[in-house]
């Protein structure tokens, strides 16, 4: 598991952790919630020559309550995705911040991972739990 406070996260719930030159992608722990029993991921095939703009579609997250798309954080193309998910989706539940990864992206300015939120700032912008 990675330790949450070290990621970088966008505004529609995605973390990111950088490796080396490429970053790692998932959904953060309050997504994977809010969709509950996760049933299926679609996930793109990796290729260099698909090129990814920043907020596009990448893959769609299905659970029995809802269906989520997930947006690519930075422009790029994906190298490599989590195919240990196409048969285990509930892997994103247990371990989103670990095996519950979705896919591997080749940024094209690691600038632009700089740019989006540390934790503090993702946790402010988090709607407020209702009091019961």
């Amino acid at each position: 598991m990675s330790d949450p406070s070290e990621l970088k996260y966008t505004s529609s719930h995605e973390w990111v952790r950088v490796e080396g030159k490429t970053i790692i992608v998932g959904i953060t722990d309050y997504a994977q919630a809010l969709l509950a029993d996760i049933t299926n991921i679609e996930l793109p095939e990796p290729d260099e020559h698909h090129h990814y703009e920043k907020r596009e579609d990448v893959c769609v997250i299905e659970s029995l309550r809802t269906s989520h798309d997930m947006r690519a954080p930075v422009a790029g193309t994906i190298t490599e995705i989590n195919t240990e998910l196409l048969s285990n989706p509930e892997i994103v539940n247990e371990d989103p911040y670990g095996e519950g990864w979705l896919i591997r992206m080749k940024p094209d300015d690691m600038r632009h991972v700089e740019r989006l939120m540390d934790i503090y700032r993702y946790e402010e912008n988090l709607p407020e739990e209702e009091e019961e």
